[in-house]
């Protein structure tokens, strides 16, 4: 029997986001799983704190990255995983169905150099493919709904959830964004429950649910299907597709939506310096109807 992951967990209260540094004990290799890139949209301010307290906590463990692991191109945060790439040579890897993902926003950004076929990620998984980190073995599971493009990673008794999930008093993932389908939502998170009810699942973000004290995103099986507030047993599609799609009618858009998503497709590379050197982020304008004088 192979020994467990080592699993190590990054906060970033901005972002309310949770990076994992997860790694084999026997050969030291690891992985990260959704990086986060500090910016801050006021200032147009990039900086890499975040990404350094990962990488400083795998060179003081001895860790070596062979893989930076997106669950899905997020619309909250950047990606660090070119930095990542950048320092430890690490693959970058994402759902294949990043694919279609693409071809939307790089219709809506106007960004002709993003390829819509996943070109700028090393890997590109398919569900039920599974790769090996040292001794440890990986499995993709395609996880739909959130995002057209989202999947989760299994290890062990461990699963990276990504956005499907959130911790059992806060809920599920929103699937207003183009792609997201809250009946698919609810049969990845049923896929996902089937699993033992011991097994350990890792949320991607924490949010602090009413009258909790502190930030957790470690749960499992048992506790999500007893007391998830949204898809807890007894919850069928159908209610769970009608409580979805009405408490996402007034939701409002992340922060750093517009920002995330113009990175995130290119696999967390800026969009591509212009004439002065610079690069720019993209704001597209929602005009009210008739506005001619725009």
């Amino acid at each position: 029997m192979t020994n467990p992951a080592h699993i190590q967990a990054f906060f970033d209260e901005p972002t309310f986001t949770v990076s994992y540094l997860v790694g084999d004990p026997v050969t030291r290799q690891a992985v990260v799983i959704d990086s986060v890139l500090d910016f801050d949209p006021a200032s147009g301010k990039v900086s890499t704190g975040s990404a350094d307290a990962v990488l400083a906590a795998a060179e003081q463990g001895g860790w070596t990255i062979t893989r930076v692991l997106e669950t899905h191109a997020h619309a909250d945060h950047l990606s660090a995983a070119p930095l990542i790439k950048a320092r430890t040579g690490a693959r970058v890897g994402i759902g294949a169905h990043i694919d279609a993902v693409q071809q939307v926003f790089a219709g809506v950004f106007n960004a002709p150099d993003v390829s819509g076929t996943g070109a700028e990620f090393d890997d590109l998984f398919t569900d039920g493919e599974t790769f090996a980190v040292g001794d440890l073995v990986f499995e993709v599971l395609h996880t739909p709904g959130h995002t057209a493009a989202c999947v989760s990673y299994k290890v062990g008794d461990a699963i990276f959830v990504g956005d499907t999930l959130f911790m059992p008093d806060y809920g599920t993932a929103r699937t207003d964004f183009p792609g997201g389908n809250a009946a698919e939502l609810y049969h990845s998170i049923r896929r996902m429950l089937a699993y033992p009810p011991e097994t350990r699942l890792f949320m991607c973000h924490d949010y602090k649910a009413p009258g909790r004290d502190d930030y957790a995103w470690e749960t499992t099986v048992a506790e999500q299907r007893a007391r998830n507030i949204h898809i807890h047993d007894g919850v069928s599609e159908a209610d769970f597709v009608a409580m979805r799609q009405g408490r996402d009618a007034g939701l409002a858009a992340p922060r750093l939506l517009l920002p995330s998503v113009q990175v995130n497709i290119r696999a967390g590379h800026l969009p591509p310096a212009e004439g002065n050197g610079a690069h720019y982020l993209k704001l597209p304008l929602r005009l009210p109807d008739g506005a001619d004088w725009a």
